[in-house]
C-alpha cells in the first residue's frame, strides 16, 4: 500500500469515496468526513476551462477538515490541466486526478473523459505536464475499454503509455464505457463489471497502484477485493447508504476511531449548517446529502420528508433539522 505525505497529509487509496457530479460537492464531502477519518474524498469533476476561465474559488473551495482531498479534473490540453494542477496544490489539494471515464455526450464534444482511452499518448502528455507542474500525486481514473477499443491488449498499452509519463496510481471502473446510444446513467449500469479483467491489469502490472471502482456494494465486498486489489472506490452506495463510511476506519484501516451514532453525525453537522445559513446559504444545499441516513427503521420516510420537503416550507430550517436529528436516535 503507497502512502504518501503531500502537504502535510496521509493519503492513503485504500479506500475512496468517487467523484461524483452534482453529489460529492463540499458539502457533501464534509458530512461524509463526519463519518470516516481515513477515507480519501474526491471533488465532483471540474473542467479545465471552467477553473481557468470561471468562479474558480467556488470550484477550490473546500473546508480543511475534508483532507484527506483529491481533486478530480476534466480536460485534454496538457497546458491548461498543468495550470489547473498549480491551483489545486496552491489550495492545498493532495491530489490531482484526471478523468478518464466519463462517458456523457458533453465532455466527449470537449475531448475530456472516457473517449481520451481511445489516445494513450495525449493522456500520458497531459500526466507528464502536471507531473512536472507540481509535487503532488497525479493519478488517473478510467474504464477498462470503450467500444472499438476494449480488447486487454488495447487496455494495457493504455495503462503502459500512461505509466510512461509517471503515473504510478490508476483507478479503474471495471466497465468499458459505450460512447454512443447510451446516457452517462446507463454507462454505469449496463456494460457488464468484469473484475476478472482489472485483476489481470494488477497481475501484468504489479508495480502499479490499482484501485477498483465499480459496483462494489458492502465493506465485505472491500475486503475481498483489498486481497487482489491496493484500493478500493465506492460511488453510489457510499452516496446513497452514507452510513456505511462509519465502519471504514475500523474495518478497513485498523483504526480504533468510534464513528459517531446517525444522530451523533448530524448533531457535528449542526454548527456547519448553522455556518452555511449565516452566510446565505440554504439548508437544502447540505441537507440533501444526508438523506441516505434514513432507511432501515420506523420513521426513516418521515426523516427524510422533513430534510427534502418540509424544509422548504419553514422559515425556521434547524428546527425542522433538530427533529429530523430525533427521528435518527437509537438507530
Amino acid at each position: 500500500m503507497k502512502k504518501t505525505h503531500t502537504n502535510q497529509h496521509l493519503v492513503s487509496r485504500r479506500f475512496s469515496v468517487a467523484p461524483m457530479m452534482d453529489w460529492t460537492d463540499r458539502h457533501c464531502r464534509h458530512f461524509l468526513r463526519l463519518l470516516s477519518r481515513n477515507a480519501l474524498l474526491y471533488t465532483e469533476m471540474v473542467t479545465t476551462g471552467a477553473l481557468l476561465h470561471g468562479d474558480r474559488q467556488r470550484f477550490l473551495r473546500y473546508d480543511e477538515s475534508e483532507h484527506p482531498l483529491a481533486l478530480q479534473l476534466g480536460g485534454s490540453n496538457p497546458a491548461e490541466l498543468a495550470a489547473c494542477a498549480k491551483l489545486a496544490k496552491q489550495a492545498g489539494y493532495d491530489e490531482v486526478n484526471l478523468n478518464v471515464g466519463c462517458p456523457s455526450d458533453r465532455v466527449q464534444n470537449n475531448m475530456i473523459g472516457a473517449c481520451l482511452m481511445g489516445h494513450p499518448q495525449l493522456v500520458a502528455d497531459c500526466v507528464k505536464a502536471m507531473r512536472d507542474a507540481v509535487s503532488i500525486p497525479v493519478t488517473v481514473k478510467h474504464r477498462i475499454g470503450i467500444n472499438g477499443r476494449d480488447s486487454y491488449a488495447q487496455l494495457c498499452d493504455f495503462v503502459a503509455t500512461v505509466e510512461q509519463a509517471g503515473c504510478e496510481s490508476f483507478t479503474v471502473h471495471a466497465r468499458i464505457a459505450i460512447l454512443e446510444g447510451l446516457s452517462p446513467k446507463q454507462n454505469r449500469d449496463v456494460p457488464p463489471l468484469r473484475y476478472d479483467v482489472v485483476a489481470q491489469l494488477k497481475q501484468d502490472f504489479p508495480q502499479l497502484e490499482i484501485i477498483l471502482n465499480g459496483g462494489i456494494k458492502t465493506l465485505d465486498e472491500c475486503q475481498q477485493h483489498l486481497q487482489t486489489f491496493d484500493g478500493v472506490m465506492l460511488g453510489r452506495e457510499a452516496y446513497h447508504n452514507p452510513y456505511l463510511l462509519a465502519q471504514v476506519d475500523q474495518r478497513l484501516f485498523a483504526d480504533d476511531h468510534q464513528a459517531p451514532s446517525r444522530a451523533e453525525t448530524l448533531q457535528r453537522l449542526r454548527p456547519y449548517i448553522e455556518a452555511h445559513l449565516a452566510e446565505g446559504g440554504a439548508m437544502h444545499h447540505i441537507t440533501r446529502h444526508v438523506l441516505g441516513l434514513g432507511q432501515g427503521f420506523a420513521g426513516a420516510r418521515r426523516f427524510r420528508q422533513l430534510l427534502s420537503v418540509d424544509v422548504h416550507k419553514t422559515d425556521k430550517p434547524l428546527d425542522v433539522f433538530d427533529q429530523a436529528t430525533k427521528l435518527l436516535e437509537g438507530h
